[in-house]
């Protein structure tokens, strides 16, 4: 960043951390760049890639915003911001901006322990992709700004970034042939309540009740907006693509209340944002938590949350380690999100996005049930010599293993000593790992087609 001029410093235009030399603008999109300044100081905002000059004034409260017009030519650019004095800022791409947040799993880096971690740490030389690592922090009402910058993707950068954001945005740059830039705000052990605004949860007298009774724990916050305000609220102004969400493990004790947190999360955000973006998310892993059943209801919570327009869900149950909460296998993880990008958002439509989800539909023919399956089009595929974690159970409510055979595009189900089947359940365990799949290679979600409490 090159300043100049002859103003004080207290008269002296300033930027937000994350714009800044380096970074990666929205491509083919209206954003918004600002700042501060002497109040009444002119602004003149140009970027070289069409060197329009957009100009405004600051504000009564020092603050001032442009709206830019972006192309599609990559860069680098320049962007210049005048007032008093001339900020110029270097080597700005024009590309695909997604936020990456969550807990642990998000924030895990080639550094902690991924699986090959020295053979994809030195192959990430992609002068292309960007990252901007936002600091942990807490605040308890909205901030302007926080720290971090703008680095190239090198071997030494992407060690210590996220290793799934990094694996997606990876993926979108061959793919697409773009810049690809990533903002990862994550803080390992948080629960999604304070990656909301506090007034989203106050709003919401579940959410509220299930907020307040959260107890503090000694690794990072837990209280609403806490995190929000401080590493998601500065960022709200930066256009966006998109948003990767991996979270949900520190919501295992309160499934039923992570079915309306996470939609509330999203509808937050986007109002924030003022912007309907993508929200792809990634479905917790097998783990052998302390109540049988936590897991696998969180899970069913994010199912759910699919009803919710413009999202999407990785599947991982095939990659998880019922002995480590932190899978290392982060390649897979990523690539999935991006499938679902790379097919949803960027109309790659020979790109096969999601492993088979129950769509709700099943017939019961006599003794046995028939399920229906959504991305099961062009068949569907055992991983072994038979289909296992199946369970059928009678109006009893007892479900016993069951034996599922593929029927084309759906799956039967039955089991000796069930006569009048009424419900089937899939992988519905904290450990389980289901072998069913599409053609694809993706793995199918557990599911029940009850809604029994036993």
């Amino acid at each position: 960043m090159v300043f100049c001029g002859l103003a004080s410093s207290a008269e002296a235009v300033t930027l937000p951390a994350i714009i800044g030399p380096h970074m990666v603008l929205q491509r083919n999109a209206e954003v918004t760049i600002w700042g501060w300044g002497k109040t009444g100081e002119e602004i003149t905002v140009t970027g070289s890639w069409d060197n329009q000059p957009v100009k405004t004034k600051a504000d009564n409260q020092a603050r001032w915003e442009v709206k830019l017009k972006t192309s599609a030519a990559a860069g680098p650019h320049t962007l210049t911001v005048k007032g008093y004095n001339t900020l110029v800022l270097e080597d700005v791409l024009l590309g695909e901006v997604w936020l990456c947040s969550g807990q642990s799993n998000m924030e895990w880096s080639a550094s902690a322990g991924i699986d090959n971690a020295a053979q994809h740490v030195a192959e990430a030389n992609f002068p292309a992709i960007r990252f901007f690592q936002v600091a942990h922090r807490t605040a308890d009402t909205p901030q302007l700004d926080l720290p971090g910058q703008w680095v190239v993707c090198t071997p030494k950068t992407m060690k210590d970034f996220s290793a799934v954001g990094y694996f997606f945005g990876r993926e979108i740059h061959q793919k697409m042939k773009v810049p690809v830039g990533l903002i990862n705000s994550s803080w390992g052990g948080t629960p999604a309540e304070t990656w909301l605004s506090s007034q989203a949860i106050s709003a919401s007298p579940v959410l509220a009740q299930a907020a307040a009774a959260r107890k503090e724990v000694p690794w990072g916050p837990v209280q609403p907006g806490k995190a929000y305000h401080a590493m998601i609220a500065p960022l709200t102004s930066f256009r966006l693509a998109g948003a990767l969400w991996y979270q949900g493990e520190s919501n295992t004790d309160a499934p039923e209340v992570y079915a309306q947190l996470l939609p509330a999360l999203i509808q937050n955000w986007r109002t924030q944002w003022k912007q309907d973006f993508p929200f792809y998310f990634v479905q917790i892993a097998p783990f052998n938590y302390g109540s049988p059943e936590e897991r696998v209801r969180l899970g069913e919570a994010q199912l759910k949350t699919l009803q919710v327009p413009n999202t999407g869900m990785a599947v991982i149950n095939d990659l998880g380690n019922p002995d480590d909460i932190h899978p290392r296998n982060k390649l897979d993880v990523g690539k999935r999100l991006a499938a679902w990008a790379l097919n949803k958002t960027y109309g790659q439509k020979d790109v096969l996005f999601s492993g088979p989800l129950y769509n709700g539909q099943m017939k019961v023919e006599g003794n046995k049930i028939r399920l229906f399956f959504d991305h099961a089009d062009q068949g569907l595929v055992i991983k072994g010599k038979e289909l296992t974690h199946f369970e059928i159970a009678g109006e009893d409510k007892n479900f016993v293993p069951a034996t599922a055979k593929i029927s084309g595009s759906t799956i039967v189900v039955s089991a000796n000593g069930v006569k009048k089947p009424v419900a089937v359940r899939l992988a519905w365990s904290n450990t389980a790992v289901p072998n069913l799949y599409n053609k694809a290679g993706h793995p199918a979600s557990s599911f029940r087609t009850d809604s029994w409490t036993r």
